[in-house]
């Protein structure tokens, strides 16, 4: 994932979509493996994956909650299509969606958080990014972002060795969206 878009912003790739991505990324893991006598149309279907992930358990309700108060737009690397059939398929209650796409660069380039803080007509000290990725919320406040993280620390497994303690340089430390809501309702 992480090389596949570094390729894109260098310029090894012209702008190509994560979906796109991802389906270059499985074509040589099928050639890698010798997985010959796929149809097409799993294929695709396995690529899309993403479209069809469940949320965290918190999601929906802490969104809920948030977006009484607050416009919620994802900003993601993930392309329109990706996010929208993701938030159709979890039942995220998002304002609109965001994508790196839109700007044609990926996180963590300023272009990405300069260009959602003018689509959603604000100064971007009046944009609050949220994620679970540290190395996103510095390259958000670096532009001048307001920033939230939300720790997961099994967002890539219970083996994964993630740092989620708290980060004094961000606005916002929370276990869950739960709890974002709440110290923002504060």
């Amino acid at each position: 994932y992480r090389p596949a878009m570094a390729r894109v912003r260098s310029g090894e790739l012209p702008w190509t979509t994560i979906d796109a991505l991802h389906r270059m990324i499985l074509d040589d893991l099928l050639q890698q493996f010798r997985i010959v006598d796929l149809p097409q149309h799993e294929i695709e279907n396995f690529n899309r994956a993403w479209h069809r992930l469940k949320p965290w358990r918190d999601a929906r309700g802490g969104l809920r909650r948030l977006k009484t108060r607050y416009v919620i737009a994802p900003l993601s690397n993930g392309n329109l299509a990706l996010l929208t059939n993701m938030a159709k398929f979890a039942g995220l209650p998002w304002d609109c969606v965001l994508s790196a796409e839109l700007f044609h660069h990926y996180k963590p380039d300023p272009e990405v958080y300069h260009g959602a803080a003018r689509l959603l007509g604000l100064a971007n000290d009046e944009v609050m990014m949220v994620a679970a990725h540290k190395d996103d919320l510095f390259a958000a406040k670096s532009c001048g972002l307001r920033t939230a993280f939300v720790a997961r620390p099994r967002e890539y497994g219970p083996r994964a060795n993630l740092d989620v303690s708290a980060e004094p340089a961000f606005d916002f430390n929370a276990s869950d969206f739960l709890d974002l809501a709440r110290q923002l309702e504060g």
